[in-house]
């Protein structure tokens, strides 16, 4: 996240093919690691990504023509920044919003709407909203971490009713600092769990309007 944003942060390519597009962090794996081990191998040393708060496989990307050359299969994996991380990064690589990506190599772009549909789909029904937010937020600022996430505005006020009944939410007790224009100072919360578990699995959070969803409890 980064303002009201979700990013995917992007490396832009100096070689050919495909110079001077933005790609996604990424490289071969060696023989003595696993995929995932290779991901975040890679990610410390290219970009200095080192507080992924939640990271999975996404998919396996295979089309025989998704780069010139010699067939190269790719697996992608859907990895989560903490929104007040800010980690440094090298001056070929930017954080770029989601919705408006720049020119892409290869099949990156697809990558990249994959791993934001899986996104807004877990967070229907788990508890993956602790891997974008803070250690302790304002119900406000958590509310406009699921709709850039989701990418529909979402009610702070069913979304608390919503996380709140799967017990998801906890009161820190404290209170945020207050804004320019003065008034109530928002109470500040936090995630009552920070390893990923389903909480409602039938449940779909769409925008207001759809109608009522599959399951019946995750609407906002």
């Amino acid at each position: 996240m980064r303002g009201a944003s979700l990013q995917v942060m992007l490396w832009e390519r100096a070689r050919e093919p495909h110079a001077h597009r933005w790609s996604l962090p990424g490289g071969g794996l060696r023989v003595d690691e696993d995929v995932e081990t290779s991901i975040r191998r890679q990610l410390t040393e290219k970009v200095d990504v080192r507080q992924l708060s939640h990271v999975e496989q996404l998919a396996v990307f295979s089309a025989p023509d998704r780069v010139p050359g010699p067939r190269v299969v790719a697996t992608a994996f859907l990895g989560l920044v903490p929104s007040d991380a800010d980690p440094e990064r090298p001056s070929d690589t930017e954080w770029h919003c989601v919705d408006t990506l720049p020119p892409m190599a290869f099949d990156h772009a697809s990558i990249v709407h994959r791993a934001r549909h899986r996104l807004a789909s877990k967070l229907s029904y788990t508890n993956l909203g602790f891997a974008l937010a803070p250690p302790e937020f304002t119900i406000s600022l958590l509310r406009d971490h699921y709709s850039a996430a989701l990418g529909y505005r979402v009610s702070a006020t069913n979304l608390q009713r919503v996380l709140s009944r799967r017990l998801l939410l906890e009161p820190t007790g404290g209170t945020a600092p207050p804004g320019p224009s003065g008034g109530r100072p928002a109470a500040l919360f936090r995630f009552s769990a920070k390893g990923i578990k389903v909480t409602d699995p039938f449940a779909v959070l769409r925008p207001p309007g759809s109608g009522r969803p599959a399951g019946g409890s995750g609407t906002t």
